[in-house]
């Protein structure tokens, strides 16, 4: 057991959670942030308007993918029926608050379609035998609705799942815990189907003569890598404001440290193979995707996927102490979140320019997504209790140890 842990013995022990607050001055802050993201991108598109929205698809695939993290781990933890994870799973559950406002961004995002795909240029789809192969998938009123339909699954199931917690909250029933298994069971098929298809839509097809199988795979290695710094953070936050003060403790930053060393190997696995798949493959129309990103003056950020991505948090994260450190793994969160950034920029900025372009056309609208995730995830926060006091499962994850 941790040092510092108390053992409870019943629920009734447990010290009431207080409410969760996002101070004045901090919605201000994160709303002058989304002024700045909206000034930017706007005078981006004056500027330059294929480099501004290759920066809106940068940020908008990284922040809609943190942002339907959060249904996935939840419904992972039903199917699993994981107990460790009872106490922080309301955590991810306000991660649903971004699934509207990432609806309203991929919108947005269709009215640049043009600036980012070729595919949906008439004249060239009718002179490139591949393309016109490929549009009866890759054309433009398909790519809408069933976009539309994937956040369709992913808000629905993530409503679903939380309004069964919420009611489990008045009366402790365990049938709305296995409501949820039953809902979450399916999800997760439906997730891995609608998020590789979602891949493929928005990054794979920046490239449309390029394909990979493996593409899904190593964007959901991503997804979930970052996600569990993004978790990190906010169980950490949430934590030193008192708000999970005696419910979480380090076993959970444990355990939630050890998800992130896992899937900071399995990463580096997935991305391993499809390299080498297309490396001993060798044919054309695989092979000009790595060329582009592993030749000239993109090997920089290769490399610093290479080691920043994977062989640096690899050792830092190794040792058993570093996982339950709350400093330490801030700064290995803060880090990862940075890199699955660079990362999601090593797909796209290729197609845009033949060597990295940074500026602040990249840093402001950042900015302007970290505070729409910021504000959208706390306003769900703030609206309902934050750890689930009737859940059947409660007290053995308030106490869990190793």
């Amino acid at each position: 057991m941790g040092h510092g842990q108390r053992h409870y013995r019943s629920v009734k022990e447990i010290p009431p959670v207080p409410k969760y607050a996002l101070s004045l001055p901090m919605r201000l802050f994160y709303l002058g942030l989304v002024l700045v993201g909206l000034v930017t991108f706007l005078g981006a598109l004056k500027i330059d308007p294929n480099r501004a929205w290759h920066s809106y698809l940068l940020n908008y695939f990284y922040w809609m993918s943190l942002g339907v993290s959060g249904v996935f781990f939840v419904a992972l933890q039903y199917i699993t029926t994981s107990v460790w994870s009872t106490p922080i799973r309301r955590v991810a559950d306000s991660f649903l608050g971004f699934l509207p406002v990432a609806f309203v961004l991929m919108l947005v995002l269709f009215l640049g379609v043009s600036h980012l795909y070729e595919w949906t240029h008439p004249a060239e789809v009718l002179h490139d035998s591949i393309l016109k192969g490929k549009s009866s998938y890759l054309n433009m009123p398909f790519f809408v609705i069933r976009n539309i339909v994937f956040y369709a699954i992913w808000f629905g199931a993530a409503i679903l799942l939380l309004k069964n917690s919420l009611a489990q909250d008045k009366n402790g029933d365990p049938r709305f815990t296995l409501k949820n298994r039953k809902i979450a069971a399916p999800f997760i098929v439906l997730f891995a189907l609608s998020f590789t298809m979602a891949s493929f839509d928005f990054l794979m097809s920046l490239e449309p003569h390029w394909f990979s199988t493996i593409f899904g795979v190593y964007t959901f290695a991503g997804l979930f890598y970052s996600s569990m710094a993004m978790m990190i953070l906010f169980v950490i936050a949430l934590r030193r404001n008192g708000v999970l003060a005696h419910v979480v403790n380090e076993n959970h930053l444990h355990d939630l440290g050890k998800l992130m060393f896992a899937f900071c190997v399995f990463w580096a696995y997935i991305a391993f193979s499809q390299y080498m798949l297309i490396w001993y493959g060798n044919l054309p129309e695989e092979t000009g995707f790595m060329i582009r990103r592993t030749e000239g003056a993109w090997v920089p950020i290769s490399l610093a996927l290479l080691f920043g991505k994977f062989v640096i948090p690899f050792f830092l994260l190794i040792s058993r102490p570093a996982k339950r450190n709350e400093n330490y793994l801030i700064f290995i969160a803060v880090w990862v979140l940075a890199m699955q950034w660079l990362d999601c920029y090593w797909i796209v900025y290729p197609v845009l320019n033949d060597k990295p372009v940074f500026g602040w056309q990249e840093m402001g609208m950042f900015a302007g997504f970290l505070g729409l995730f910021v504000l959208s995830v706390t306003w769900v926060m703030q609206r309902i209790p934050l750890v689930p006091m009737k859940d059947p499962r409660l007290l053995e994850g308030v106490n869990h140890h190793q």
